[in-house]
C-alpha cells in the first residue's frame, strides 16, 4: 500500500473509531448537529481534470459541512475496488466512485450497494448501476465537435479522426456522437481513423504519418481530447499546414483554451469539472440525508472558439 494511502486510511480508521464509539455509524455530533463523512476514490490524481473534479469536490463539501476522504486510484481498478472496500469497513455515510475502467469498477458498485452504502459514479460510467450518476454525455460532445466541423467544412472535405484508448468510453461514445453526425454530410469523407492512446506524442506522430501519406488532401482533423489535439496541431504547424487544417477537440483543458484564443486550434468541447464536482457531493448529501435527487445529473457540454473562449479562459 501506498505510504500516503496508508496515512489517509489510517487517520480515516482512526475518525471511525471515535464514530463508532459514539454509537453512531459515520456520523459524529458535531455544533448539535450530524456530520456526514463521504469517501471518494479518484481515478488518477495526476490527470488535470479529474483533480480539477476533485477540488471542486473538497470546495462543495467544506460549503456544506461535510467530512470528505478522498483517495487516489492511481488508474488501477483493482485498487480502486479494495478503496471501496476500505469505505465500507469504515462505515462511511456515501461512496463517490470516479472509475478507472467500465467492467473492472463495477465491482466496487456492487460491493457498497450490498453493503447498503449510497454510491455515486462522477464523470465516467461502470457496467453496474451506481445509486446517481453525475458527469455528462460524451456522446453529445462528439455531436458538438463535429457539428463544428461540418459547418467550418461548409459540408464537404476530408476528415480524420483520432481516437481514445479503443473500448473506453469516452472514446466509444464520442465516437458514436461524430459518426452520428456524419451520417448528414455525404459530402464530408472519413478518410482515415486511428487511436492516439489520449497522448499528445503518440497523436503528433499519427498526425506526421497522415500528412505524409496524404499531405494537403487533411481539411479537418477531429481528437477525442485536448492532449491529442494539441499534438495534432503542433505536427501541422511543423509541416505549414495548421492554417489550411481546421483542428477541434475535447475537454478545455488549459494548453488547448490558450490554444483557441491565439488561433491555433480552432475549437475544444469544455466539459464542467466544476459542475460535476459539485454535483456530486450535493447528490451524495442528498441520498444520505434521505432526500429526494436526481438519479441522472447530466451537465452539458459547450463548444469553445475563439469567439466565446474568454468566458473560461482564466
Amino acid at each position: 500500500m501506498h505510504h500516503k494511502l496508508l496515512k489517509k486510511t489510517s487517520f480515516a480508521a482512526l475518525f471511525t473509531l471515535i464514530l463508532f464509539s459514539g454509537c453512531n455509524r459515520g456520523t459524529t455530533e458535531e455544533a448539535g448537529g450530524e456530520k456526514l463523512v463521504i469517501g471518494a476514490t479518484m481515478l488518477s490524481m495526476q490527470n488535470e481534470f479529474i483533480v480539477n473534479i476533485a477540488d471542486e469536490m473538497q470546495k462543495k463539501a467544506d460549503e456544506l459541512g461535510v467530512e470528505l476522504v478522498s483517495v487516489d486510484a492511481e488508474r488501477s481498478a483493482l485498487k480502486q475496488v479494495e478503496q471501496v472496500e476500505s469505505f465500507i469497513a469504515q462505515g462511511v455515510d456515501a461512496i463517490i466512485l470516479n472509475p478507472c475502467e467500465v467492467e473492472a469498477s463495477s465491482a466496487a458498485v456492487q460491493k457498497a450497494k450490498a453493503a447498503n452504502i449510497p454510491i455515486i459514479n462522477v464523470n465516467s460510467a461502470t457496467s453496474a448501476t451506481p445509486t446517481a450518476f453525475v458527469g455528462s454525455d460524451d456522446v453529445e460532445s462528439g455531436r458538438i465537435a463535429m457539428k463544428h466541423i461540418a459547418e467550418k467544412l461548409g459540408g464537404k472535405g476530408n476528415v480524420f479522426i483520432i481516437h481514445g484508448y479503443m473500448g473506453q468510453a469516452a472514446q466509444l461514445q464520442r465516437d458514436k456522437g461524430a459518426k452520428e453526425v456524419l451520417k448528414n454530410y455525404p459530402n464530408i469523407k472519413l478518410v482515415a481513423e486511428q487511436t492516439g492512446e489520449w497522448d499528445r506524442a503518440k497523436a503528433m506522430s499519427l498526425t506526421e504519418n497522415w500528412i505524409q501519406s496524404h499531405g494537403d488532401k487533411i481539411n479537418a482533423i477531429f481528437a477525442h481530447n485536448d492532449e491529442m489535439g494539441m499534438g495534432a496541431v503542433k505536427a501541422l504547424e511543423n509541416a505549414n499546414l495548421n492554417d489550411k487544417v481546421v483542428v477541434v477537440s475535447i475537454d478545455a483543458i488549459a494548453d488547448a483554451v490558450q490554444a483557441v484564443e491565439k488561433g491555433r486550434l480552432d475549437a475544444t468541447v469544455f466539459q464542467n469539472a466544476q459542475e460535476q464536482g459539485g454535483k456530486a457531493i450535493q447528490t451524495a448529501v442528498k441520498i444520505a440525508k434521505g432526500e429526494p435527487y436526481e438519479k441522472e445529473v447530466m451537465v452539458p457540454f459547450k463548444l469553445i472558439t475563439q469567439a466565446n473562449v474568454a468566458e473560461i479562459a482564466k
